[in-house]
């Protein structure tokens, strides 16, 4: 025998849920996913769900979120992983990384002919594979 209305009950849970969904500090939200993984949160957070659960015996909020995180990897020719790194562990990126850029804003000697030299090899390679797919 129902006591109450099924879907009065539904919508008050999820007015609830949405409740401490609006209130949760983002601030700090970042600083323990930055601490524990090493990354920073992108703008664009998608709530998934929130529910009342049971969390090692007792009652406990858990709110589902789907998050962007920036992803660098850098891989060698031979197809192995070198790096894999988030925006947030840029402090261990590896010291071979250099992009032109790079080279060049610190003085580098990296002249049009060194450049024109990698391209050539980089248009070759490309060559190659696509020869290698016909």
């Amino acid at each position: 025998m129902k006591i109450t209305n099924p879907e009065t009950i539904h919508a008050s849970e999820k007015e609830f849920i949405d409740t401490i969904n609006a209130e949760l500090d983002w601030e700090a939200i970042e600083a323990m996913l930055f601490e524990k993984h090493n990354f920073t949160l992108e703008e664009d957070v998608d709530y998934k769900k929130g529910d009342l659960v049971v969390f090692k015996d007792q009652i406990a909020y858990k709110f589902d979120f789907h998050i962007k995180v920036p992803l660098s990897v850098v891989f060698g020719r031979d197809g192995n992983c070198l790096e894999i790194s988030t925006s947030g562990s840029e402090d261990n990126a590896p010291e071979e990384e250099d992009s032109l850029q790079d080279l060049q804003a610190n003085g580098c000697n990296v002249g049009n002919e060194n450049i024109s030299g990698m391209a050539s090899t980089i248009a070759e390679m490309i060559t190659d594979i696509n020869q290698g797919d016909e």
